[in-house]
């Protein structure tokens, strides 16, 4: 920097500041995500988006929707996502009770899914496991189980 310059005025400064800002957000993306193989019969698809490690084993979702699961099958998307890594979890709620169900021993009896169609072994998967990379516009598909 040159020490007899003139310092730029405020005004100036927040143009800078805005101009160096406003790209940021034409970095979103909208991420279209796809469900399928749930139930024939109608069911609620509970779905949460999670953008860390940390949300994910706590169950503190970036964002959730709960949309009709119509002949097995449903889209939804989530707009204006910063890039980054996210998971998703989803499950079909097919008695209503807006509650995953599982058996005496912990295995869920309705049918749910991962981002990545990621599987765990005897439990969820981890978040690396689900978690893919937003850079752009993106469509993907979960498989429910």
């Amino acid at each position: 920097m040159n020490p007899s310059a003139p310092l730029p005025r405020r005004g100036t400064r927040a143009l800078c500041a805005a101009a160096l800002l406003a790209p940021l957000g034409a970095l979103a993306a909208d991420l279209t995500l796809s469900v399928v193989d749930g139930p024939a019969t109608e069911a609620t698809l509970y779905v949460a988006l999670f953008d860390s490690a940390e949300g994910y084993t706590g169950n503190k979702a970036l964002a959730a929707q709960t949309v009709p699961l119509r002949a097995g099958a449903a889209r939804l998307a989530f707009p204006g996502l910063a890039p980054g890594r996210y998971a998703l979890r989803v499950f079909a709620d097919e008695n209503g009770n807006g509650k995953l169900d599982t058996n005496p021993m912990g295995m869920p009896t309705e049918r749910y899914g991962f981002s990545n169609d990621a599987k765990g072994n005897r439990a969820a998967p981890g978040f690396d496991a689900a978690a893919f990379s937003v850079n752009a516009d993106l469509k993907t598909v979960i498989h429910l189980r």
